[in-house]
């Protein structure tokens, strides 16, 4: 992945992020697991596109307002980014919680700089009859086996890795259940408010997840205007790791398909 830059959004809150490519602009945001689950996604985007890959305030290391404390914050500062570098046309990929910050900046996005979406396996909306698994609740192995269609090649014993990736992945945990634990995982009006989003959604689901089901995301698909999902076979939470050329594909499509300004 390209150096990182950092800029101010906020006299408090600099923005750590990596630029690469040119052309329409696509934010892509991290979830959890960390901008390292979303890389792959960036390098080959970055090959026909202008990305940004931002590290989201308070993961690995970086600096956290105190003020910052909800996903709604973490919506307002990316598209706050947007606007101070004037960028538009933007299609914007977010994977799990990437995914519901996606959704949150599409709902505020009264200046129409967000032209198109791909949600991949998001979380942060309330569907009664599909509920979120408490990831806070499991192990790593249990974790491992809700997130993946195949564990054994991912799962790695937290106990084994260095004592810096240990705190550092404690801090991560810490900081996604600081901004997501209270609802757990959802906002509970954003699914109401999807319905005003008409920037085309595109939501990608692995077959195989159990933290958050293709039912789930079948109902996150219907809220929007202009939302429709594609269920990956042999994926689970990050099918863009375990079917990554299926996956580009449908990202790449939508890329073509969604802009308003560049060619494709």
């Amino acid at each position: 992945m390209p150096a990182d830059n950092v800029t101010d959004v906020y006299a408090d809150l600099p923005l750590t992020l990596s630029e690469s490519g040119t052309g329409r602009p696509v934010l892509i945001l991290h979830g959890g697991g960390g901008r390292a689950t979303v890389a792959g996604l960036a390098e080959h985007l970055s090959r026909t596109a202008h990305t940004l890959t931002p590290v989201h305030p308070g993961w690995d290391g970086t600096h956290r307002p105190a003020w910052l404390t909800g996903v709604d914050d973490l919506a307002l500062a990316h598209l706050h980014h947007l606007h101070d570098r004037g960028l538009d046309d933007v299609l914007v990929v977010g994977s799990s919680l990437g995914g519901w910050i996606a959704a949150e900046m599409a709902v505020r996005d009264t200046a129409g700089r967000i032209t198109g979406l791909v949600l991949i396996d998001a979380v942060g909306v309330h569907v009664p009859a599909e509920p979120i698994t408490d990831v806070f609740a499991l192990d790593p192995r249990g974790l491992a086996e809700h997130s993946w269609h195949d564990p054994d090649p991912y799962y790695a014993d937290p106990a084994d890795l260095p004592a810096g990736q240990q705190a550092l992945r404690r801090a991560n945990m810490a900081t996604m259940r600081l901004l997501a634990g209270d609802p757990y995982m959802h906002d509970p009006k954003l699914l109401r408010r999807l319905g005003r989003v008409h920037a085309p959604a595109l939501l990608l689901w692995g077959e195989s997840d159990r933290i958050v089901t293709p039912a789930y995301g079948e109902a996150y698909a219907a809220a929007f205007g202009d939302g429709r999902i594609e269920v990956l076979p042999k994926a689970g939470h990050l099918p863009q790791i375990e079917q990554p050329d299926a996956t580009l594909a449908l990202v790449d499509a939508h890329l073509r398909r969604t802009s308003t300004r560049f060619a494709p």
